[in-house]
């Protein structure tokens, strides 16, 4: 038995920049940390030869080509892994549709814990590059590269997009006080909501490789991003929430679906209660609304929007084996 745990994350600013219809031409960049809700990948060899996987639903199949889960299907086939396997997920929030990047967390655990099974050592670098090549050429989806490479690096970071496709990782440097405060002037809300992101970035990408006017305002979230990172960097705390606000202000201009009528309200109410600013996690649409407020006006908040608020904190590490006790049948 062999277990990976990686953690999923949440994203500040800049989000919609790791995309290539933007960054391949002007470059992009996120700001984004790990947080502690995780997932949970175990792979143990299987008795009878056969493949057996176990997420929120169970496949046994005979052979790789018959797997429906895409992502464990491309991972074996890249990693040459015939049969004689089973691979079991769990999560610590539900895995889809949340817009904590679960999909890329569970790609990079599974990458992990595989390549251990193999006896291999990968990098966090090779984690969010083998990760992308799985999601986005092997599998197709119209997605970013900025959660792959913050569940394979952890810690909060500045991720940077660049036109030649490489990705340039930089742990953000503050104080412990700072960083603590940061942390504990952050909120988190489930809307009960949850969506596909698919559809919002097909027409996000189209959007922006379209329109003069998209591109700016994707310019403009790239440099809220480094202006995030200087004002951090010098304890200038409350200026987040307003680096939050323009965030995303500019962000739901970008694509139809990225917000409602029931997100604008939860919104409204929240800054009202005393937010500075927020956004809403991942492509939109549902999942989690993260507001950054003094933590004197959280529970006014929490009151004023009657969701259920779910507690993180931040996570310095990327993806671990926790688990490693292979055995030979």
């Amino acid at each position: 038995m062999i277990i990976s745990r990686t953690p999923l994350r949440m994203s500040f600013v800049g989000g919609g920049s790791d995309l290539p219809s933007y960054y391949r031409q002007h470059g992009g960049a996120v700001l984004s940390t790990a947080v502690d809700k995780y997932v949970y990948v175990s792979v143990n060899k299987k008795f009878d030869g056969g493949i057996r996987i176990a997420y929120s639903k169970t496949e046994e199949v005979d052979h790789i080509e018959k797997i429906e889960h895409r992502l464990v299907r491309a991972t074996l086939q890249m990693l040459e892994i015939p049969g004689g396997i089973e691979v079991t997920s769990t999560a610590d929030i539900p895995s889809r549709g949340t817009g904590l990047g679960s999909s890329s967390a569970f790609t990079v655990g599974l990458i992990n814990v595989l390549s251990a099974y193999l006896g291999r050592h990968v990098s966090a670098e090779q984690l969010g590059r083998l990760s992308c090549e799985i999601e986005i050429d092997r599998c197709g989806e119209p997605i970013g590269k900025q959660d792959q490479y913050a569940s394979a690096y952890g810690g909060l970071s500045l991720i940077e997009f660049k036109p030649d496709d490489s990705v340039l990782v930089t742990p953000l440097v503050l104080q412990r006080s700072i960083r603590e405060a940061v942390e504990s002037n952050i909120l988190v809300f489930y809307t009960g909501i949850t969506r596909s992101a698919s559809g919002i970035l097909k027409e996000q990408s189209s959007n922006v490789a379209d329109s003069a006017g998209k591109q700016k305002m994707l310019n403009r979230m790239v440099e809220l991003v480094y202006e995030l990172r200087d004002e951090l960097q010098n304890g200038h705390l409350d200026s987040m929430g307003e680096i939050l606000d323009e965030n995303w202000r500019l962000k739901k201009q970008l694509a139809s679906g990225i917000t409602s009528d029931a997100i604008d309200d939860w919104y409204a109410k929240a800054k009202a209660n005393g937010a500075l600013g927020g956004k809403l996690l991942g492509a939109g649409a549902g999942g989690f609304l993260m507001f950054y407020a003094p933590s004197e006006r959280h529970d006014a908040i929490e009151k004023a929007l009657g969701l259920r608020r779910i507690h993180f904190g931040f996570e310095p590490l990327g993806s671990r084996i926790i688990f490693y006790n292979p055995t030979d049948l």
